[in-house]
């Protein structure tokens, strides 16, 4: 049998390195031991989930229309393209002394995470360039740990380097002239819009639970006020939606407020950053999505790409904490991205009300805002 075409395939880029990043054991995300507790459990964001999207991707149903390729870490130099090298001095400086730091509350450096940090975002730089470079089309980065939350000089919620931001900013450098950032992991994606808010070559777009700023790590709010600064005003859209919205909560604000801003903003290439967290059952976040629902985000993205970007697309790997459901959902949105006729793998959960009026007032209000206050979008 012949090989699948570049846009009915997907190439991933992975590294074994990625798993030695230990975020240990206590009260969730805290690395606390109380001292009364039984059983502590894993943090969030720990090796299993990573291992059972890699296994479903290799052993699932949607293994034929998988290539696989092996990343890199990325060199200092690189990661000065978004990082400052303050930040990225501290880390390193970390490192040296053995790990074993909370460089921010939940974000844990041990032993093996630098350089897990490393690969993560030299695999997703990698992934970008296979791109680029025009050996495919249909890209996913599959790596840990996550990175939308790093900001340019500090780290946030289990992140270390931004490992999207990077890659947006390699397609900048390398002669894409507007770049289209979906994140539809169910927490602002923070740090990227930080690291491009002054941009109006880089439209950042954020799906996220309306969860307001964490800290000093996460000061910004994920609010629709929140638009850019200077010439990037209009080209941060944020859609903070009501916990609870679910596939037809997520679908009627990607027809109501993603595609129109897409189709205004016209860009040549489109990075999609996805994070499982956002699932009916995922243990981090408040939000309903099935597998349906993925699967048709993913289909409304791929057809955005290949109207757009010449079926260009990077796919990259953030959130995601429920063990077994995450891989399922990650199985779902690239089978939707591949635009398959029929799903491969049925939902385990076979069935998930939801009532979409709460989300829909919200969208609805989130749309009129956007049409009085973003020049790009007022004559929609």
């Amino acid at each position: 049998m012949s090989a699948p075409s570049t846009s009915c395939r997907i190439d991933v880029f992975w590294h074994d390195g990625m798993l030695d990043h230990d975020t240990g054991k206590g009260v969730f995300d805290t690395g606390m031991n109380p001292g009364f507790l039984e059983v502590l459990e894993k943090h969030p964001e720990n090796s299993d989930r990573i291992r059972n999207i890699v296994s479903i991707l290799r052993k699932g149903p949607i293994s034929s229309y998988i290539s696989w390729h092996s990343g890199s870490p990325a060199t200092i130099h690189q990661l000065l393209s978004f990082h400052s090298q303050e930040y990225v001095d501290m880390l390193i400086e970390a490192d040296k002394n053995g790990g074993k730091k909370e460089i921010c509350c939940g974000t844990f450096l041990n032993p093996g995470s630098f350089n897990a940090a490393l690969l993560a975002a030299g695999t997703t730089l990698s992934a970008m360039k296979y791109i680029l470079d025009g050996y495919g089309e249909l890209i996913y980065a599959l790596v840990r740990p996550p990175g939308h939350h790093a900001q340019p000089t500090q780290a946030d919620g289990y992140c270390f380097f931004n490992n999207a931001g990077l890659a947006v900013q390699l397609a900048l450098d390398s002669g894409c002239k507007k770049v289209l950032v979906l994140d539809i992991d169910v927490h602002y994606g923070n740090g990227t819009a930080e690291g491009f808010y002054r941009s109006d070559k880089v439209l950042t777009v954020s799906l996220h639970m309306n969860h307001g700023s964490w800290g000093p790590s996460h000061p910004q709010n994920g609010t629709v006020d929140e638009l850019g600064e200077g010439e990037g005003f209009g080209y941060n859209l944020n859609v903070p939606l009501p916990n609870g919205s679910g596939d037809k909560g997520y679908g009627y604000a990607m027809r109501e407020l993603v595609i129109p801003a897409v189709e205004k903003f016209e860009p040549d290439m489109m990075v999609l950053v996805i994070g499982q967290d956002s699932s009916a059952f995922d243990p981090n976040g408040r939000q309903c999505l099935t597998m349906d629902g993925y699967r048709e985000i993913g289909r409304m993205v791929r057809r955005l790409a290949d109207k757009h970007c010449g079926s260009r697309l990077l796919i990259v790997q953030e959130g995601g904490y429920h063990v077994a459901y995450s891989a399922y959902c990650v199985h779902a949105t690239l089978e939707g991205v591949l635009d398959l006729p029929h799903p491969l793998l049925s939902d385990p959960i076979a069935y998930y009300p939801e009532d979409e009026t709460f989300a829909v007032k919200a969208i609805e209000a989130i749309k009129q805002f956007q049409m009085k206050n973003v020049p790009m979008l007022k004559d929609v």
